[in-house]
Order: structure tokens, then C-alpha cells, then sequence
């Protein structure tokens, strides 16, 4: 499965370079090789019978778990090949989250909602920043000053 997500992943890449989405032929190549691996995948892993006696419902394996989902969520695990826009991964998202889990841990919870309010604001400027590739404290510096880091090139432009 990484590998079929991987060379799609290149693929998208280079298409990147000079079109806007991979031709559906592709498309269709790198969906009926992502199926393929799920099927083989649960004829590997089979669900578990029902044992005699047992109440309720039987419990599945992990990798069984995993083909489901992998499944049942196809669209969204390809949703980087059909929009280019979409990243191969959520690493970034996953770092913007992990300082403020990291606070929590820390001090054990924010004492206001206010207090967490004004750190997700200060984060999420600090992070906004990064992604634009500007210095963090020349724009902390800026916005001191009253004069705040603007990205521009927003969703309603």
C-alpha cells in the first residue's frame, strides 16, 4: 500500500510541473491498483468467526480495522491525486495542534477560555507566518508596532 501511495504521490508530482490533475486513465490505473491491494488485503485478513457462547460483537484484528477504513475512506486517502491543492500528508496541520497539546500537558489545562483564545491566536500567527516563509520575530517585531504580518492571496481573492 505505501508503495502504490508513493508513486502515485510521485506521479502527482511531476504532472504538478505543467498540468492541473493527473488524466483519468491515470486516475483509473492508480484506483483499481489501490482496490486491488485492499481486496488482497482482506483475503488476507479475513474477518474472525463468531465463537459458540460468545455475546456481542466479535472483535476484529487491527489490520482488519485498517482495511475498513482504508475502504470506507478511499476518496479522502486519494483526495491528494484528485485535487492538487490537497498535500500528500498532514504533518503541518499535525505540528500546528502539537504545541497546544503540549501546553495542555504541561500546565494541565488553560485556567480561561480567554487564556486559549489568545494562545491559539498567537499561534496561529506564528504558523501563518512559518508557511509564508517570513522571519517569526520580525513579525512579531511588525506587529507590535501595529503594523501585523498580512498574508495575502486569501480564499476570497
Amino acid at each position: 500500500m505505501s508503495l502504490c501511495l508513493l508513486d502515485i504521490k510521485k506521479e502527482v508530482d511531476q504532472t504538478r510541473l505543467y498540468k492541473d490533475e493527473l488524466d483519468s486513465d491515470k486516475i483509473e490505473e492508480f484506483e483499481g491498483r489501490f482496490d486491488k491491494i485492499i481486496a488482497e488485503g482482506l483475503e488476507l485478513n479475513p474477518p474472525p468467526q463468531k465463537e459458540p457462547g460468545k455475546r456481542g460483537r466479535v472483535k476484529q484484528s487491527p489490520p482488519k480495522n485498517l482495511l475498513d477504513r482504508l475502504k470506507g475512506h478511499k476518496r479522502e486517502v486519494l483526495e491528494f491525486m484528485y485535487d492538487f491543492d490537497v498535500p500528500f500528508d498532514n504533518n503541518q496541520a499535525e505540528r500546528d495542534v502539537r504545541m497546544m497539546k503540549l501546553r495542555q500537558k504541561i500546565s494541565g489545562t488553560f485556567r480561561t477560555t480567554v487564556g486559549a483564545d489568545v494562545f491559539c491566536s498567537i499561534r496561529g500567527y506564528i504558523s501563518t507566518v512559518r508557511k509564508n516563509g517570513h522571519h517569526v520575530l520580525d513579525a512579531i517585531q511588525d506587529a507590535l508596532r501595529g503594523d501585523p504580518f498580512i498574508p495575502s492571496g486569501g480564499v476570497g481573492e
